[in-house]
């Protein structure tokens, strides 16, 4: 484990420490230790506090930022898959498919929502890429050659949907509905089949 990852663990554990103490926690010169934290702080990882304890000079105490907590992985991608295992295992596959039912119908009535009064491609898809950028996808918005797409650079929901590809065919019916009246929509890249991201295409239906 690298010392500055140490240094992480221990301000994590223990919330602000001086250099002297963590220099005594592992083992190294304060000197030492203060060229780590130096490093971590112009990362952006660790600030400074200080602290006025009794006479003289403040201590210096360092502790860590809100960004420092991308070293701390999020186990929820085990627990969604945990989850879809279990909704599998005491309903079925039934119980599961009710599940993605639901998540899709409630999204429905919140994009329709905010898409009220939309009536053209561009901007029902524009309305549509903030708000799945929102719900961390990193949607785009794309007009080649006279047909739109809409790409999503990013899955949050990858974990789930490599184990049911039910949640993508969701996906996939949820935009078609948004856009039944004036468009078709196909899948035409899936970051589950080993692409980069995933691709919408939304054809005007010409009446």
């Amino acid at each position: 484990m690298k010392t500055t990852d140490k240094i992480i663990q221990l301000l994590k554990l223990h919330g602000p420490l001086t250099a002297k103490t963590l220099a005594e926690e592992l083992a190294l010169t304060t000197m030492g230790v203060r060229q780590h934290l130096q490093t971590l702080e112009d990362v952006g990882d660790v600030d400074i506090e200080d602290r006025v304890e009794g006479r003289g000079r403040p201590t210096r105490y360092w502790r860590l930022t809100e960004q420092s907590r991308s070293h701390f992985a999020d186990r929820h991608e085990e627990l969604t898959v945990q989850l879809i295992d279990s909704v599998k295992m005491i309903f079925g596959d039934q119980g599961l498919d009710k599940l993605i039912d639901y998540r899709e119908q409630s999204a429905l009535v919140q994009y329709r929502a905010a898409m009220e009064g939309a009536t053209d491609i561009p901007t029902r898809l524009d309305i549509l890429a903030k708000l799945r950028s929102n719900e961390g996808y990193m949607a785009t918005m794309e007009h080649i050659d006279g047909v739109y797409f809409l790409l999503e650079n990013h899955c949050p929901i990858c974990a789930a949907a490599t184990k049911c590809l039910n949640f993508c065919r969701s996906e996939l019916q949820l935009f078609q509905q948004l856009f039944a009246d004036i468009a078709v929509v196909s899948r035409e890249e899936h970051i589950i089949e080993g692409a980069r991201r995933c691709a919408y295409k939304i054809e005007a239906i010409h009446h």
